[in-house]
């Protein structure tokens, strides 16, 4: 059995997708900054009868998420898929005359340095195996700059670049890359912006494998 493996754990749209890919087959590995949360979570997966276990880190910590990496990939089977969907904090979307270079920090720990170190962490074993999938998940200001969103306006377009090459470097190997922006949020009354409908457009993106950057709507680019 391989292993979805996702940084960013809620009961939201976390949760959601890993039903969805738990449903699928994979095993679950759920990974957050606290070890109750993820527990909780991988107890409501383990009663629908989804392999899922916790693994507490925080996304600004690359040595952590790569442990946790390696203690999902010991205990439920080799990491084939990874979404990094980690919640940006309230103090990361200041607006852009405010913000200092200090304010800067967190955002690029967390968009940057935390997916950089989890793919690079996982590559090697998608390319042993010819196949994979890398999920990043972000909202409109990854697409568009938002002088109200500054961190994560320049966090996530820095993410999304580095994702863009990546699809361009991996296509060959058979190891898709995929973005999805979602754009005003979750839920909000919008059908398509559920956590059920996202985690389906989610699981489509591992499938159909189409272009890189996908937008909750039907618009690609």
């Amino acid at each position: 059995m391989t292993t979805f493996a996702l940084i960013g754990a809620g009961p939201g749209l976390g949760q959601a997708t890993a039903q969805r890919f738990g449903r699928e087959g994979f095993s679950v590995a759920l990974i957050s900054r606290t070890q109750s949360n993820v527990d909780g979570l991988a107890a409501e997966l383990s009663s629908q009868g989804i392999t899922a276990r916790g693994y507490a880190a925080n996304a600004r910590d690359p040595q952590a998420l790569r442990t946790a990496l390696d203690a999902a990939a010991a205990e439920l089977g080799p990491i084939e898929v990874l979404q990094y969907s980690p919640v940006p904090a309230k103090e990361f979307m200041r607006p852009v005359l405010e913000t200092t270079e200090e304010d800067l920090l967190g955002p690029v720990e967390q968009s940057v340095y935390g997916p950089i170190a989890a793919v690079q962490h996982i590559l090697p074993g998608l390319r042993g195996r010819g196949r994979g999938t890398i999920l990043l998940i972000n909202g409109s200001s990854a697409a568009t700059p938002n002088g109200n969103v500054t961190g994560t306006s320049v966090a996530f377009a820095a993410e999304s670049a580095y994702g863009q090459m990546l699809h361009d470097a991996l296509a060959g190997e058979g190891i898709h890359v995929a973005q999805l922006i979602i754009p005003r949020g979750i839920g909000g009354g919008e059908p398509n912006h559920e956590p059920d409908a996202l985690a389906d457009r989610i699981w489509s993106l591992h499938t159909e494998r189409g272009t890189f950057r996908t937008f909750v709507g039907g618009d690609t680019a």
